[in-house]
């Protein structure tokens, strides 16, 4: 018995509900859109707000002159801020990337449901919700506090900073390692290649751009953090390149310290901070970027 065949002009004709689903999708698609205005419309107004206060006293003098010694006067720079933050950011990264990076390989390609592993990822969704005055206090206590003005010092804003960021580095790693297929794992095995071999050269570049991704979040968030250096670098308006010893300072503080201030050149000097602060993460975020690439390609490649 042939089959029953439809009529060649029903074939043209729309299904039914073709008209709801095309509505549903432009809609979805609108909100989205507009969703996106509205979290963009904000930060672009911020960027050009700072931009266009920051640029009235941006120079090469600026950039490369040492801090005044009172906040009234109409000269002076922040270069010494400048180098705090590099210095005191620098060495949060070299700290906090590695641990919290070799923490996710941990969690998801070796411990994965054991107790420890159970236990590291509770302690880190804890740690990643801790306010940032409470890293400053505890790093005061724990390492400033015993050893006295000598305590003060960037490799004390380190450790605070980097124990903001190692959470949500361990996090983002983790994460990003559970979204490549274990199929690459297993031919890479298959192949007769050692786990530690197979996650450097298959599954870590892999996820390296996502891992490099919450890596920037992290490191974007530590440079701009004022609460916890107020308590450990202690203060002054020479450059310190000295990570283990002395006194610093950080565009963050200068910030906090000149925004407060009731005199115009103070606030003009907070604004251009602000405006060095977020060059300084963009071309850190770019260059990370570039490493990033070059370093997939060659690993993929090799």
């Amino acid at each position: 018995m042939a089959a029953p065949t439809l009529p060649a002009d029903s074939l043209l004709q729309p299904r039914a509900g073709t008209g709801l689903r095309r509505f549903r999708s432009g809609l979805a698609s609108g909100l989205i859109v507009g969703a996106f205005v509205l979290a963009a419309v904000p930060l672009v107004a911020l960027v050009y707000y700072i931009a266009r206060e920051g640029l009235k006293v941006m120079s090469w003098e600026f950039l490369t002159t040492d801090l005044p010694f009172a906040q009234r006067s109409l000269e002076g720079g922040i270069y010494p801020a400048i180098v705090g933050t590099v210095v005191i950011t620098l060495g949060a990264t070299l700290i906090a990337v590695p641990l919290g990076v070799m923490g996710g390989i941990y969690l998801n390609e070796y411990g994965r449901r054991s107790r420890f592993a159970a236990l590291v990822r509770f302690l880190a969704e804890i740690l990643t919700g801790v306010p940032s005055i409470v890293m400053g206090l505890f790093i005061y206590t724990f390492w400033v506090l015993p050893r006295g003005a000598s305590g003060f010092s960037a490799f004390a804003g380190s450790l605070a900073l980097g124990a903001l960021m190692l959470p949500v580095v361990i996090r983002t790693s983790e994460e990003m390692l559970k979204l490549v297929p274990h199929e690459l794992r297993e031919g890479s095995l298959a192949l007769g290649s050692r786990k530690s071999r197979t996650i450097r050269t298959v599954v870590l570049p892999h996820a390296a751009p996502g891992i490099v991704s919450g890596s920037l979040l992290a490191v974007a968030r530590a440079a701009g953090e004022t609460a916890p250096l107020l308590f450990v670098i202690g203060a002054t308006n020479l450059v310190n390149w000295d990570w283990l010893s002395g006194s610093n300072t950080a565009l963050s503080v200068q910030i906090f310290g000149n925004a407060s201030a009731p005199f115009v050149p103070a606030q003009e000097r907070a604004f251009g901070a602000a405006l060095t602060l977020i060059l300084i993460v963009f071309l850190a975020t770019a260059l990370a970027r570039i490493v990033t690439v070059v370093y997939t390609r060659r690993v993929s490649g090799s």
